[in-house]
């Protein structure tokens, strides 16, 4: 037996967090292992979502949530943004697909070299630093499964971002590059710092 959960409308979700994220937009984060492959230190692909597994949230993502936000996106020409720690005023390259498999969501695209915090984010892919992907997404339909959990049948897909923080703890991006940057962890420290303290300012 499942419990419907009536939709939250535009503005629901966790609101904004530390990451610097959008208002009303909920996250979910993958660390995929071998899922998730950087090539060149520039090109990203794998999964951004997997269907069936529970997050620290106590959620499930089902089969199929993505595919009618999707088909919107793709009738309006509106592209899923990659967006650096979710902050929408940081985008940091173009995913040129987005899909659904019977394993989750699906992308592939390409940080840009082009924009300063894309060559910083590729550095910090490279050093280990930064090894996950997270959804910015807004829940649709939702119900309670019999053990309590939040199962998203709909989901809407505003983003995929490259995080730090995990939601998802048995996922992990795992990524490769020849540049070497001998000061990513510290600069990854002072970010989260930054970002935490405009998150508590605004």
């Amino acid at each position: 037996m499942s419990t419907e959960l009536s939709s939250p409308g535009p503005l629901a979700g966790i609101g904004k967090d530390l990451s610097g994220g959008c208002i009303g937009l909920e996250h979910k984060f993958a660390r995929f292992g071998d899922a998730v492959s950087v090539k060149n230190g520039l090109e990203i692909s794998g999964y951004a979502s997997l269907f069936g597994s529970v997050d620290q949230g106590g959620d499930i993502v089902g089969k199929g949530a993505y595919g009618a936000s999707l088909k919107s996106a793709d009738a309006a020409g509106r592209r899923i943004k990659m967006l650096w720690q979710h902050d929408p005023g940081q985008p940091i390259g173009v995913w040129d697909e987005v899909r659904e498999d019977a394993n989750g969501l699906w992308v592939k695209g390409r940080i840009l070299d082009s924009v300063a915090r894309g060559r910083e984010a590729a550095a910090l892919i490279a050093a280990g630093a930064i090894d996950g992907l997270s959804i910015g997404y807004r829940t649709v339909r939702a119900a309670r499964d019999q053990t309590g959990h939040r199962v998203l049948s709909e989901l809407d897909l505003w983003e995929v971002s490259l995080v730090t923080f995990p939601m998802l703890p048995t996922a992990r991006v795992a990524g490769k590059a020849e540049d070497r940057a001998g000061d990513a962890a510290l600069r990854e420290i002072v970010q989260c710092f930054e970002t935490a303290r405009q998150a508590l300012r605004g």
